[in-house]
């Protein structure tokens, strides 16, 4: 009987639709064993024996495939795929699965929700308020700032919808521009260095590859505007945490808010610093969202033993995108 080993968390907490229905499926599973993102040994450790693996974002490495002796499926809770080895997976056979629409809306929630708090201070108002300080901040309206948008895929998309109900100007970049409909207003897509040097607010929605490891470093906070924002929910490696410090810790930059980490749980330089606003990688963790990743992660699993199509398979473009980052590093 195939077993499978769950180790994102949380997982089936708030809602347990998932859980029962892998167990009315027949699936045999564990959940992970610590209640936490699992680091790369400990799931080398754990994997052998199991048939089918519900992954978070913990390390899924060429080692753990390898001892993965029975592992015929790898089913990602979410979207991120920088922390799986698509090659090694493919070499032995493994599909990879994930969830990609089911957390954008979350995402792109949270991104507006942080831009609200650090345009008008709020994080900054209830400490100061904690602290004994009754001090009214004057801030800004978003309505009456230039966002800048870097990425604008699903959660991309999503944001800049969101944006256009505040009426702001929009700048985008991405990679590969896209036609985007009346719902998401007028966007005027600018290479990187413009969109930098122009935004009072700057949002970043990439996922974390070769290009854009690093993407934002002391040389890119250098040419933002005085006093200006910058929000990241998409990967940690995006943002170079240490210039972004030092940016925030001279006054360069007004503020951020920051989601995702290069190491989780995070206990950095950026927890000493009060204009940074800092959330433990809930972009995702919206009750419906996340019972969409959960139930579509299930699903997966469900429709791999009964030999019926997956909802979403990783594409051949991010296996494409993977070989190409694993050749430039040689």
């Amino acid at each position: 009987m195939s077993r499978a080993l769950i180790t994102a968390v949380p997982f089936g907490e708030v809602d347990r639709s998932s859980l029962d229905l892998l167990r009315a499926a027949g699936v045999p599973f564990d959940l992970n064993p610590l209640g936490r993102k699992l680091t790369a040994e400990e799931l080398v450790s754990l994997i052998p024996g199991y048939d089918l693996l519900i992954a978070g974002t913990e390390p899924i490495t060429e080692r753990a495939i390898e001892a993965a002796d029975r592992l015929r499926l790898i089913s990602r809770v979410g979207v991120g795929l920088d922390s799986v080895d698509l090659a090694a997976a493919r070499r032995r056979g493994i599909p990879v699965a994930y969830t990609p629409e089911a957390p954008a809306d979350a995402v792109a929630e949270l991104t507006i929700g942080m831009a609200l708090s650090l345009l008008r201070g709020v994080h900054l108002a209830n400490q100061a308020v904690r602290a004994g300080v009754w001090q009214r901040l004057q801030g800004r309206r978003l309505a009456r700032v230039t966002v800048g948008v870097v990425g604008v895929g699903r959660i991309g998309r999503r944001v800049i919808t969101l944006l256009s109900v505040f009426g702001c100007r929009v700048l985008a970049n991405d990679v590969r521009p896209v036609s985007l409909d009346a719902p998401h207003g007028h966007v005027e897509w600018v290479d990187l260095a413009t969109l930098l040097r122009e935004s009072d607010l700057v949002t970043l929605h990439v996922p974390l590859t070769r290009r854009t490891r690093r993407l934002v470093g002391a040389a890119e906070l250098a040419t933002m505007r005085p006093g200006a924002l910058l929000i990241n929910t998409c990967r940690g490696g995006v943002v170079d945490e240490g210039a972004l410090a030092a940016a925030l810790r001279d006054g360069r930059l007004g503020g951020a808010g920051v989601d995702t980490f290069t190491h989780e749980p995070y206990d950095g330089e950026l927890v000493g610093i009060e204009t940074c606003l800092i959330t433990p990688h809930i972009g995702s963790m919206a009750a419906d969202c996340r019972q969409r990743m959960e139930q579509g992660a299930a699903q997966n699993v469900v429709a791999f033993l009964h030999g019926d199509p997956l909802d979403a398979l990783v594409p051949q473009s991010e296996y494409d995108l993977h070989a190409e980052d694993r050749s430039a590093a040689r």
